[in-house]
């Protein structure tokens, strides 16, 4: 155990328990099949060094030299086997020939971009999460196929690292001459939405996800499980001008035909596959990967729909089974032959509803979900299966995310209907228990025995009953440490190691971001008074009535604006006879004032926004609203005392 006196900020080596579950597995897994490897790099074509990509002013956003140390072949004591595995494999980057005419950018991005050629020109799919690194890709491609014009844009999703990038694919020209944008239904609402109202709490717990303040290295940040990190570019979103809207729908795109699926609240809200008969194609998006993908990610989300995954899956093999010769995902290597295909589909298809199935079974025997993800075992045929692990998703939280999804967070246990908050409740554990040193005593102990999940839990509120305790913050930050070294899941081992980081040198400093104009341009007009409600600080509303009439001359749209009851609401088409004030501007300006690229006031001022009333009033609404912090405590109790 660390003492007060010495709280070392150096990682620490793995433990001998932890090396001894490496050990065993390295013996329960099929280490000697190395078909992935030989797919991962099949095809290639060409790559840049590196994998690095810059942005027009020298920053890099992209690059996998600091991941060097992959190259050994055999994984530290710091490192799940498995998930070293994973990480070597997700190291191979550059173009790749998937058949002859169709060809994926892979290892630039934490997604793929397939490149399909048509009649004239270049049909890309998904546009990779930042404009860098997008263009970046669009000249590899040039590089070694031949300069060809966008014939077409397919998003498979609306997750950012399929879309990010777009504008690295169209120029102002391609807009200006229509080249297509399609995308399955409801991509807009989804794409614009599903980050945006929890948007601050989720970037702050994609931190624990994805582990980019972690340094690289076998102590540290190995690997995302679908690739190796987020790229850090620009991103803007396009509008789509084509929407898939059921399956079986077809579109000929220069000259080549598509066949599509509806894959909605599956991985993504709005997802679709395709298949290309010309190519004898198979594109299951990011339904089909060489890992267990998240029911429910760490950063938060709509908990996905497993039965209707597995659902979507079926489907495809009933669609296109025995059909294709290569199937390619948004993420990872491609797969080659039919056989192989429609096993890996198989497999696939039944390890979401194996999970699904038994989590309810176990369910409805009564088990709460802490009890399920430690009773569940997969069978053998998906346990051995590399594409099943969990590197990103795990069997043991995505049952909780289907428990979750049935069921809520109440587990029926009146204990848990209203328990006290962490740091009420870590004051009492500490007292009951006897003190910190008699807790710090008993932990050291369990540490030594390697039982690590429960000193985590036992330390945990020592740290929350008593934040400045130094002892008990090394003790927690080694455990959480050990917990990441033994996690072959990506995304544990990224929330242990960040855990033990903050709880060693505090959280990383980061500097207030405004929400970018592209994606505010994005957003429907209710979507935008739907982010203000979010912000508006109740307690201070209280008493408070304001009534502001909206009008915006480029959309058409008028809005009655209502704070009332300390809650704001707003009627669309409308105008209110007693408004405190009414404004008419452009909706572009209103997106500029809250992008921060002006202010109302000089807005005002330069005759963009036409004011009658009282326009105090909307400075008084605009105080009423909080600013939400980039960064707050997660491993110890809030700093900040929020009302």
């Amino acid at each position: 155990m660390t003492s007060a006196a010495d709280i070392s900020q150096a990682p620490k080596p793995a433990s001998a328990s932890v090396i001894a579950q490496h050990a065993a597995t390295l013996k329960a897994l099929p280490f000697s099949d190395v078909s992935d490897f030989d797919d991962a790099a099949r095809g290639f074509l060409g790559t840049i060094e590196h994998a690095k990509v810059t942005s027009a002013q020298g920053r890099t956003v992209w690059s996998l030299e600091p991941y060097g140390f992959l190259a050994e072949e055999n994984a530290p004591p710091t490192v799940d086997p498995s998930l070293w595995r994973q990480s070597r494999l997700n190291m191979h980057h550059g173009l790749f020939e998937v058949v002859p005419g169709v060809y994926q950018v892979r290892g630039l991005d934490i997604a793929n971009m397939t490149l399909i050629e048509g009649d004239t020109g270049v049909i890309v799919v998904d546009t990779l999460t930042s404009i860098e690194g997008a263009r970046a890709a669009m000249e590899l491609y040039f590089q070694h196929r031949g300069k060809r014009p966008v014939a077409a844009v397919i998003f498979t999703h609306t997750h950012t690292d399929h879309w990010g990038g777009a504008r690295g694919v169209l120029d102002d020209a391609m807009l200006a001459a229509g080249v297509p944008i399609i995308a399955p239904n409801f991509f807009m609402e989804h794409a614009v939405s599903e980050n945006i109202i929890a948007g601050p709490a989720m970037l702050r717990r994609a931190q624990y996800q994805f582990g980019p303040f972690l340094a690289k290295g076998v102590h540290g940040q190995v690997d995302c499980g679908l690739g190796k990190t987020m790229a850090a570019g620009g991103v803007a979103l396009l509008r789509p001008t084509d929407l898939i809207i059921a399956t079986g729908d077809v579109r000929v795109i220069d000259g080549v035909e598509f066949e599509f699926q509806m894959a909605p609240n599956s991985e993504a809200p709005a997802e679709m596959h395709f298949f290309i008969p010309r190519y004898r194609l198979l594109n299951l998006a990011e339904n089909c990967t060489h890992n267990f993908h998240n029911l429910l990610p760490f950063r938060g989300a709509d908990v996905r729909d497993a039965l209707a995954w597995s659902k979507y899956l079926s489907e495809a093999l009933q669609m296109w089974g025995g059909k294709a010769e290569a199937m390619c995902g948004q993420h990872h290597w491609p797969v080659w032959g039919r056989e192989r295909i429609d096993t890996m589909i198989r497999q696939q298809r039944d390890l979401y509803k194996y999970a699904h199935d038994q989590t309810i079974r176990l369910m409805n025997h009564g088990l709460n979900a802490a009890e399920i993800a430690e009773t569940i075992r997969l069978p053998q045929s998906l346990e051995g299966a590399w594409h099943g692990r969990g590197y990103y998703g795990h069997i043991r939280h995505n049952v909780k995310a289907i428990y979750q999804k049935y069921l809520g967070w109440y587990d029926a246990n009146p204990v848990n209907l209203d328990p006290l908050p962490p740091v009420e409740a870590g004051k009492k554990y500490v007292e009951y228990m006897g003190g910190a040193d008699a807790i710090l005593k008993r932990a050291a102990a369990d540490f030594a025995k390697g039982e690590f999940r429960f000193v985590a839990q036992a330390v945990s509120h020592l740290v929350f009953a008593e934040p400045d305790n130094q002892a008990a913050r090394a003790m927690l930050a080694d455990t959480f440490e050990q917990l990441g070294y033994a996690a072959e899941s990506s995304t544990w081992r990224n929330a242990y190691l960040f855990g033990a980081q903050e709880l060693r040198q505090g959280m990383p400093k980061t500097p207030p971001r405004s929400m970018p104009r592209e994606t505010l341009a994005a957003l429907r007009t209710e979507q935008l008074w739907d982010v203000l409600g979010i912000r508006l600080n109740g307690p201070k509303a209280e008493g408070k009535r304001i009534v502001l009439n909206w009008s915006f001359t480029d959309t058409g749209e008028t809005f009655v604006l209502n704070l009332e009851n300390s809650a704001l609401t707003y009627v669309k088409g409308a105008q209110a006879a007693d408004a405190d004030a009414s404004f008419t501007l452009a909706r572009g300006t209103l997106d500029e004032v809250i992008a921060k690229l002006t202010t109302f006031p000089d807005a005002v001022d330069a005759g963009k926004i036409k004011v009658s009333g009282e326009p105090l009033k909307l400075g008084e609404l605009m105080a009423l609203m909080d600013e939400f912090p980039r960064m707050f405590e997660i491993v110890e109790p809030k700093r900040t005392v929020v009302t």
